[in-house]
């Protein structure tokens, strides 16, 4: 029977190793470079025409509003989730939110937005939009859906809003993105952190946080440890029984509890 030979397995090892290596770094490298890809999902815009739509005034892109315009001190400004088309809200919103001007945003590269959507940009633009409709409805609730929600609690802490609403919030992106690719160091790779629980400590208006019990999406644990971070007397946690992270919305009461207070 042939004896093995041993020297060569050592190489062999190195060999198997070396090329492990240059594997992971090569996902790695491909993660970076395509992150965004895997955050944002541009969908197109569904509802309303032109005279349903806004355009931002921002210098190095188009980005579009889908607005319900109304009379009166109160508006409602909306942040979607990551693969949301926000128009899609303009029926149900216009009923729960009657005495409200609506503001629908269409991040970058969603619903004939131009640009790319990024963390920075995004939030510039709803400081924009923010800013414009401000003039007219000084009484302007900020509510923000999955990734939006991110958006939306950035927004009022730096912006006087009324009221804040949060849907399916998370305490940090990056969280979820680690949970996500255990195995990769995302919390050095990622770009885009929308790191929520630093913004919450800085919300003074009453703030509504609305969970699915059986969010598939974003953990009950990352809810809970956002609205920690908020004062005490700020926030209330809402959770709607028997929903999932994109069925929230056809719960019966659904609107009913985002309208509470308004």
């Amino acid at each position: 029977m042939p004896t093995p030979n041993v020297s060569r397995m050592p190489r062999t090892l190195m060999t198997i190793l070396a090329i492990a290596v240059l594997l992971y770094l090569a996902l790695c490298a491909a993660l970076f470079v395509f992150q965004r890809s895997l955050i944002y999902f541009p969908q197109p815009r569904t509802v309303g025409g032109a005279e349903t739509l806004m355009t931002l005034a921002v210098a190095d892109a188009q980005v579009l509003v889908s607005v319900r315009p109304h009379a009166g001190p109160k508006a409602l400004i909306y942040f979607g989730g990551n693969a949301e088309d926000v128009s899609s809200n303009l029926p149900e919103f216009s009923q729960a939110f009657p005495e409200h001007a609506l503001y629908l945003m269409h991040y970058r590269g969603f619903g004939g937005s131009t640009g790319s959507p990024s963390e920075e940009a995004i939030q510039r633009d709803a400081m924009t939009l923010f800013d414009s409709v401000y003039g007219e409805h000084p009484q302007i609730t900020v509510m923000g859906r999955s990734l939006g929600s991110g958006v939306a609690v950035r927004l009022a802490s730096h912006r006087p809003a009324t009221r804040l609403v949060l849907i399916t919030p998370y305490n940090s992106l990056k969280d979820l993105a680690v949970r996500q690719y255990p195995i990769f160091p995302v919390k050095w790779l990622l770009k885009d952190t929308f790191e929520s629980f630093k913004y919450a400590a800085h919300i003074n208006v009453p703030t509504l946080l609305v969970m699915a019990e059986n969010d598939e999406v974003i953990p009950r644990a990352s809810t809970e440890a956002l609205l920690e971070h908020f004062a005490p007397g700020v926030a209330t946690l809402k959770v709607i029984p028997g929903a999932g992270h994109n069925s929230l919305s056809d719960s019966p009461g659904y609107f009913k509890l985002l309208a509470e207070g308004l």
